[in-house]
């Protein structure tokens, strides 16, 4: 159940909803197979459980999971190419003319019905955490299209979704680099052995360092010579491990075993309540880890008129 990576967005607005309303709402937008002409469905599925009484929205102590499943056909490009030249030829050879552009993107379109039934199926799922009380969803991904794709859903099953990715008073880059120079991080967070440095220039070098001494020379002269630290590896309080960027994604988001024994503990026997209590213990250590690193990273910026 742990999350492995973590985009986060801040409520503009109190989200006046229950575990009832969340569950019908949600039953709006269903996920659902691709239909034989269809390239992709997208739609919610439970995130706990199958089959049809299983719940789209697990509530507990004031926290909501959900998961959003999108369906898509796959059909390789150089398959619709090279059936399209095939029937180009045909026509040209059999009929000794010349086949122009419309006529070859309506051929394209024929070739594409013709094999989408045929074209195989790729399902992926996106889980994502509803925390009213602490004002935020959470989207376990890395990928801002990604977690758009689940927020626009939720937002037109909702009627409405005040929501906007959340942002720092000081560009992360720029405090990440401050680490790492320093060596030494605010608060209850410590730098690893993992970081990424960019040219500040539009064409500048990118630097990855894996496993490396970040107070070695080399790292520091890097820094003096002006690039920035764009991603970083770090740990939090003996509880977290991760890797976060420029943009605010954390990636790679490890539960130190610590917390996954606690939660085996308080799960008891019943694969479901093992669920439960690794979500609900997930969301907790979230809830101090969050306003943590904001704080950290020079604290939230709430835009004006908000």
């Amino acid at each position: 159940m742990w999350f492995r990576n973590l985009l986060v967005y801040r409520l503009t607005q109190d989200l006046q909803i229950d575990a009832d309303a969340l569950e019908k709402a949600l039953a709006s937008k269903p996920a659902r197979p691709c239909a034989s002409q269809e390239l992709t469905t997208y739609g919610f599925t439970a995130p706990f459980g199958k089959g049809p009484d299983a719940p789209l929205a697990h509530a507990s102590q004031g926290f909501y999971l959900i998961s959003a499943r999108k369906e898509e056909r796959i059909l390789p490009g150089s398959v619709v190419r090279d059936a399209l030249k095939d029937k180009v030829d045909e026509i040209e050879t059999a009929q000794m003319r010349k086949v122009y552009k419309k006529e070859r993107d309506q051929l394209k379109d024929e070739i594409v019905q013709s094999l989408l039934p045929r074209a195989f199926i790729r399902r992926s799922s996106t889980f994502a955490a509803i925390a009213p009380e602490l004002g935020l969803i959470l989207v376990d991904s890395a990928s801002a299209k990604k977690a758009e794709d689940l927020l626009s859903t939720l937002r037109e099953a909702l009627g409405s979704l005040p929501v906007r990715p959340l942002s720092v008073k000081v560009a992360p880059s720029a405090t990440l680099t401050d680490w790492v120079k320093t060596q030494e991080a605010a608060g209850d967070f410590f730098v690893l052995d993992e970081c990424e440095l960019r040219d500040t220039h539009e064409d500048g070098g990118v630097v990855r360092c894996k496993r490396q001494d970040l107070t070695s020379d080399e790292i520091q002269l890097h820094l003096s010579s002006g690039k920035l630290v764009t991603q970083l590896a770090l740990a939090w309080s003996d509880k977290l491990s991760f890797v976060l960027d420029d943009k605010l994604a954390i990636k790679r988001l490890r539960f130190e075993e610590l917390l996954q024994e606690q939660a085996e503990k308080d799960g008891g026997d019943d694969a479901l309540g093992q669920l439960d209590a690794s979500f609900i213990l997930m969301m907790l250590t979230f809830g101090q880890f969050l306003p943590a690193l904001f704080e950290a990273l020079g604290g939230e910026e709430i835009p004006q008129g908000i």
